[in-house]
């Protein structure tokens, strides 16, 4: 059984998330303690039960402790399957978070997956669905990676309902992941707003895509506005297209202007153009798993985060290989694996 210490680097929820997801994946069983032991809340909180109980449908797993408040979890996983699976999350907890667990193991399931999951699209502390879309899924497409979503419709907080469709084909193995040269061409984006009057998308555009003009950046941001959802909300996403693919993303919030949202999405995606890098830094964090699992593998992130030095605990407790990495936390840093 794998031992993983739940409190280990930024201690945080994503320690459990990639745990149970390698657990299945690997179909070794794992004993997590000390969960979430750095928080002001210790244990499992509902967003991470839901991730869990997701893999746990795919994997037939046996589980002991699974409860809010838990501070130590076994998951004992069966057998890798294949089918429809569906979540809830009853909240506007982040469907991409529980979404980005499920994907490391449903990739190599015998045969396609699909998944729908009920929650938040758009919220704070974790990457917008768009983001997934239009980040996250070209950069894994390149290496083999075969995956699509539809935004069925948008759930920001507090409210929630937002709907995603997720449907991954399976594939044998990954190529060699080489994301370290930095070069953009274009930048695109979605601004959406939802109950909201529709200026309020296109202000947040306009914003974003004015400062990036200024910088003599080719930009283009789409508008999408709909009155379908539970509750109000907006938000930005940006991105780059060229051999790196960086984000920028902001979230609408009661008394934040429009144009103050576009401005903080723009500024983070010139924040991280600013470092060379090929990959952001939210990027450098998920793709950690997939790089151990087609070796010989390499990116260059535009900051080292806690959050990626805690994946490379977990995965190396896993899959018994060895990262190296040239950078200090805070700063842009190579990361390569044999």
């Amino acid at each position: 059984m794998i031992e993983i210490d739940g409190s280990y680097g930024e201690g945080g929820g994503s320690i459990v998330r990639v745990s149970t997801a390698l657990s299945s994946l690997s179909l070794k069983p794992v004993h997590i303690k000390n969960i979430r032991a750095n928080r002001p809340k210790t244990g499992l909180a509902p967003q991470h039960l839901n991730a869990i109980k997701a893999l746990a449908k795919l994997t037939d797993a046996n589980l002991k402790g699974l409860e809010i408040g838990s501070n130590e979890l076994f998951f004992y996983p069966n057998d890798l399957k294949s089918g429809k699976f569906k979540v809830d999350i009853k909240t506007a907890g982040s469907i991409t978070l529980v979404l980005q667990a499920f994907m490391i193991p449903a990739g190599f399931s015998p045969s396609k997956v699909e998944i729908t999951l009920k929650g938040g699209t758009d919220v704070r502390w974790s990457p917008s669905a768009d983001y997934l879309e239009n980040v996250t899924l070209p950069i894994l497409k390149k290496v083999g990676y075969d995956m699509i979503i539809d935004i069925i419709r948008r759930g920001h907080y507090p409210r929630g309902g937002g709907i995603v469709k997720a449907i991954i084909n399976p594939l044998k193995k990954l190529k060699s992941i080489n994301f370290v040269d930095f070069e953009i061409d274009k930048i695109r984006g979605i601004s959406h707003c939802v109950n909201l009057p529709e200026h309020v998308a296109i202000r947040q555009a306009k914003s974003a895509k004015k400062i990036l003009e200024n910088e003599g950046y080719d930009v283009n941001i789409e508008i999408e506005y709909s009155k379908e959802a539970l509750g109000p909300g907006s938000g930005i996403v940006l991105w780059t297209e060229g051999k790196s693919r960086l984000g920028g993303t902001a979230i609408g919030e009661p008394g934040k202007t429009a144009e103050l949202v576009g401005y903080d999405a723009a500024m983070e995606l010139l924040y991280h153009i600013s470092k060379y890098s090929a990959v952001d830094k939210y990027m450098g964090d998920q793709i950690i798993p997939y790089m151990a699992i087609a070796g010989n593998s390499a990116i260059k992130t535009a900051e080292l985060t806690s959050h990626t030095l805690t994946s490379i605990y977990v995965v190396e407790k896993f899959m018994n290989k060895k990262f190296h990495v040239d950078g200090v936390l805070g700063e842009p840093a190579t990361i390569w694996i044999d």
